[in-house]
């Protein structure tokens, strides 16, 4: 949990403090205010990136460096610096020792929900395997590193492909079978998360819809092209027999990075048939199984950060929602916080920006 957070020359702030509250902290302002300069520094500085722009887009016009430090509730001090010049460099700071990268045992586990998320199920089938491979790598030590390998062996494959050497189909089969490996492991560990995410799905839904009675159910499929348990076997024939067609189109048309998270309500494809109230509800959904999660795999109590989410719900998907809220520090930006306000009596820290 962070008790406090000071921002220098970060984004929009050029020396800002605050202090946070345990509980749900509402951030509220009028449009340009910082509100979400706010909360990205937060994820900045808990997972190492911003969800937004590059680095070096973080540090405030026409300065040389950026800096963000803050304490958690155990004591322990944590801090960034961005430097510009000479060079873009980053640097960490945690509990005294310094690190160029965050890795997943030092970052600290973080869901954010902005108004671009609610194209997740409309959007590409990009966005809906980026959301499982997200969530994987921030659950699983080592999953990173298959994804990052596999984005690398894929990319030599296709940069064979446009080359066309007269030895295609024999330089081809080595990064056939790498590709088919990762590949493997990709699938499997996608097609476990949706098993996760289907258990918690129909009933977190309908709480959050506040709901009875006969409703029409919720469900995800990871709509892989082969079973699991013999994907490597099938891709790697697939790709052997695709050579040409690769060829013609100039990249590999096969495997996990082909495929697709399927969401459906009543039976059909949530993209097509729920509304935008549903389509709130069901990627609320998805980020509250996110924080369970997360919570599971690493031992610790999750952050939440919530851009601008309350405005376009109604009052009884607010107190549900609320509900759900309890066991998490979370951040909330609202340009009202009236909105909001009301449905937190027992405990809420507003942070006022002008």
């Amino acid at each position: 949990m962070l008790t406090d957070l000071r921002l220098q020359h970060f984004r929009s702030y050029k020396d800002a403090s605050f202090e946070f509250g345990a509980g749900v902290n509402i951030i509220v302002g009028p449009n340009a205010s910082g509100k979400t300069n706010l909360l990205e520094a937060i994820l900045v500085l808990a997972r190492g990136t911003s969800y937004r722009v590059r680095d070096t887009d973080l540090v405030q016009f026409k300065q040389d460096w950026a800096r963000l430090d803050s304490h958690l509730d155990d004591g322990s001090q944590r801090s960034l610096k961005l430097v510009l010049a000479p060079e873009p460099s980053k640097t960490y700071e945690i509990a005294g020792k310094p690190f160029k990268r965050l890795t997943l045992a030092h970052s600290l586990p973080t869901v954010l929900f902005e108004p671009n998320h609610l194209q997740l199920l409309s959007g590409s089938p990009e966005r809906r395997r980026d959301y499982l491979d997200d969530l994987i790598e921030q659950t699983t030590p080592g999953y990173g590193a298959v994804r990052r390998q596999y984005r690398r062996t894929l990319a030599q494959r296709n940069a064979l492909l446009k080359s066309r050497p007269q030895d295609l189909q024999k330089q081809l089969f080595a990064w056939d079978v790498r590709l088919s490996q990762l590949g493997g492991q990709i699938v499997r560990a996608r097609h476990e998360l949706t098993k996760r995410i289907n258990n918690e799905m129909p009933l977190l839904y309908r709480e959050l819809a506040h709901i009875s009675g006969k409703q029409p159910g919720v469900m995800a499929e990871y709509a892989a092209t082969w079973p699991p348990e013999n994907y490597e076997s099938q891709l790697l024939k697939k790709l052997a027999t695709s050579i040409e067609l690769d060829q013609d189109r100039g990249f590999t048309g096969s495997g996990p990075h082909r495929e697709d998270l399927l969401v459906s309500i009543g039976g059909h494809p949530a993209s097509a048939a729920a509304s935008r109230g549903e389509t709130r509800t069901l990627v609320l959904a998805l980020k509250i199984i996110e924080l369970k999660l997360l919570a599971e795999a690493r031992d610790t109590t999750p952050l939440l950060l919530l851009d601008d989410v309350f405005s376009e719900l109604d009052g009884s998907r607010r107190r549900a929602l609320t509900e759900h809220l309890a066991p998490y520090q979370t951040f909330i930006t609202t340009t009202d916080a009236d909105i909001i306000t009301h449905h937190f009596t027992d405990s809420c820290t507003v942070l006022a920006l002008k």
